[in-house]
């Protein structure tokens, strides 16, 4: 039983969550207000995957580059804490207060390497920590992952495989899977990243990725495939 104190403590949190996350979204604009008169006449504008600047622009470039990700991030975040509305699972309700937690890690996420990129034009740094930003998507796949377990079937976020939207509990075996995957990979990568060459660290990133995500897909795939076989076995 969820006690009363509980509760009150998440819809507490939710709360807090629902009004920070605007102040949060909002930083890089008033952050670029306040260096404003600091910044060059030429900024770097794109980096190559070493973090070099390959790409330079004005600095009103960078301003409307930077309203355009501030608005993509405002839409992000109403997506994923709305998208449970239009969903016809019945359980879609339940992830309310999931979506919204991954929504504020998503707008946190964004909001933070903006306000890096504004930092970085602001003080003539021409170089991008390419391993600093690759460790901050780990932490956010680690973020992810510890929801991973308790996300209700949804036709909008998670594992959203013809097999698991099919069966509940194919969908809470794969998740419990993915979750514990996605948060130690998360922080895998979060750890290695940060101290290798900055290739070494994409191809690290890539290939950590591409494991937290194919290893749940297979296994879910198995949990389908042997209990086919099992309901065939008991037709015959």
């Amino acid at each position: 039983m969820v006690s009363s104190i509980q509760i009150k403590k998440e819809i507490d949190m939710n709360t807090f969550f629902k009004k920070i996350v605007w102040l949060i979204m909002a930083a890089p604009a008033a952050y670029l207000a306040f260096v404003w008169n600091k910044l060059p006449d030429q900024v770097a504008l794109h980096f190559d995957i070493k973090g070099n600047a390959d790409r330079f622009g004005s600095k009103n470039e960078l301003l409307t580059t930077s309203l355009i990700l501030i608005v993509t991030n405002i839409i992000v975040y109403l997506i994923l804490t709305n998208i449970y509305r239009i969903d016809p699972k019945k359980y879609a309700a339940e992830n309310k207060d999931r979506l919204r937690r991954i929504g504020f890690a998503v707008a946190f996420f964004l909001t933070t390497v903006l306000c890096f990129i504004i930092y970085s034009a602001s003080h003539g740094n021409m170089k991008f920590n390419t391993g600093l930003i690759i460790a901050a998507v780990g932490l956010l796949f680690a973020f992810m992952g510890n929801y991973f377990p308790n996300l209700k079937p949804n036709y909008f976020a998670g594992l959203r495989l013809p097999w698991t939207l099919e069966s509940p509990d194919n969908w809470r075996k794969t998740h419990a899977l993915a979750g514990k995957l996605w948060v130690a990979g998360g922080l895998l990568i979060a750890v290695v990243c940060l101290f290798l060459p900055a290739v070494i660290s994409f191809i690290v990133f890539i290939s950590i990725t591409m494991i937290i995500t194919i290893i749940p897909c297979v296994y879910s795939y198995k949990l389908y495939r042997d209990q086919k076989n099992l309901r065939a076995t008991h037709h015959k």
